[in-house]
């Protein structure tokens, strides 16, 4: 029975946080019947690798999320709960479809607002359909659009998060870094700080996966270097990011035309995605090679921004806290409780200008 209730706990709350929100009971209904099957189908993840049939590579992916969760708990000191000690089938490849959309000519992520959690600069569907619809309205208005998938999100703490099946596809470098990103929304989320929350959850994933492999097999471990190098990847990536956004800005901002702010905007993606891809000429598995690739407008950058956002600043604070990530988070919470802009919070902590 508690299974069930957690069930009906589950839509109720779904439910009424997107009733509160504003949203169609079309989408109401889908986001509780979705997450109601991810919570009826959770099995304890200590049962799960006993049955006969999951194999020894599932088996090691399970027991190291077990092992990122005590990790968070009993070192980190993060807000774990039940999150990730269950698992949940998924019978689809993809589990959400996010939506971003942001002006033309301004570099300004589309917003929209929910119970809680407050402004947000996307907005996830369970359905491809409706998502494709929710595209094609902001279109119609006007917007860059951007439509991606997500392989997992969090209710905050609200509900115990199981792991669920697509993300076994990640080795157990991804696998580590997912879930330390879910538990830190769980214990640190600020209303209307979209890019705050995600960038900020992002560097404590990727940080908690360098400390945490190290920890388990040693600095010279291929899962300890695979980590390192990730990180390094992602904050190489933000830092070019952020010079495009630089770019884009001063253009958006000067005194011209918007048929000509249009047509310079297309020069600036040409000439960027031609720089990035000079950059990692020699390494071709770099995990942004795609972007060369893609096409830009700036939903697609503000999708970046969100997850990107100030990777330097937050390692700043880590070197600040001695390389100690439990005290960086500790001081991450503090410079949250002043309120205001927590970006600039961080900065009044670690004095830079």
């Amino acid at each position: 029975m508690k299974v069930f209730y957690s069930w009906a706990i589950g839509i109720l709350a779904v439910s009424l946080m997107a009733l509160l929100s504003g949203c169609s009971p079309v989408y109401i209904l889908r986001a509780a019947y979705e997450e109601g099957k991810i919570l009826w189908r959770r099995q304890p993840i200590a049962e799960y690798i006993q049955q006969p049939e999951v194999n020894a590579e599932t088996q090691e992916k399970l027991r190291t999320v077990l092992a990122v969760r005590e990790y968070a708990r009993d070192v980190l000191k993060l807000n774990v709960g039940g999150s990730y000690a269950s698992y949940s089938y998924v019978d689809r490849p993809d589990l959400t479809y996010i939506v971003v959309a942001a002006p033309k000519t301004e570099l300004r992520p589309y917003t929209w607002w929910f119970l809680i959690v407050g402004n947000v600069p996307y907005k996830g569907y369970f359905s491809k359909e409706d998502a494709q619809e929710e595209i094609d309205r902001l279109k119609a208005e006007g917007y860059d659009t951007n439509l991606r998938t997500s392989a997992a999100f969090s209710t905050l703490g609200w509900f115990d998060d199981p792991l669920l099946s697509h993300l076994l596809k990640y080795d157990k470098v991804g696998l580590a870094e997912v879930v330390f990103h879910e538990l830190f929304h769980n214990t640190l989320y600020l209303s209307g700080q979209g890019a705050f929350n995600e960038s900020v959850a992002n560097f404590i994933g990727h940080r908690a996966s360098v400390d945490f492999f190290r920890a388990k097999y040693g600095a010279d471990s291929a899962e300890h270097q695979r980590a390192l190098q990730w990180w390094s990847e992602e904050r190489e990536f933000g830092v070019f990011v952020a010079e495009v956004v630089r770019d884009l800005t001063e253009l958006y901002k000067s005194d011209i035309a918007r048929d000509a702010k249009l047509r310079l905007r297309e020069e600036v993606f040409t000439r960027s995605k031609a720089e990035w891809a000079r950059r990692i000429a020699d390494r071709p598995r770099h995990r942004f090679s795609g972007f060369s690739r893609q096409e830009l407008n700036n939903a697609v950058l503000m999708h970046y921004v969100v997850y990107l956002k100030d990777f330097d600043l937050f390692e700043s604070l880590y070197e600040a806290a001695g390389k100690d990530l439990s005290r960086t988070i500790e001081l991450l919470k503090q410079a949250a409780a002043k309120g205001g802009d927590p970006f600039e919070a961080v900065r009044q902590l670690v004095k830079l200008p």
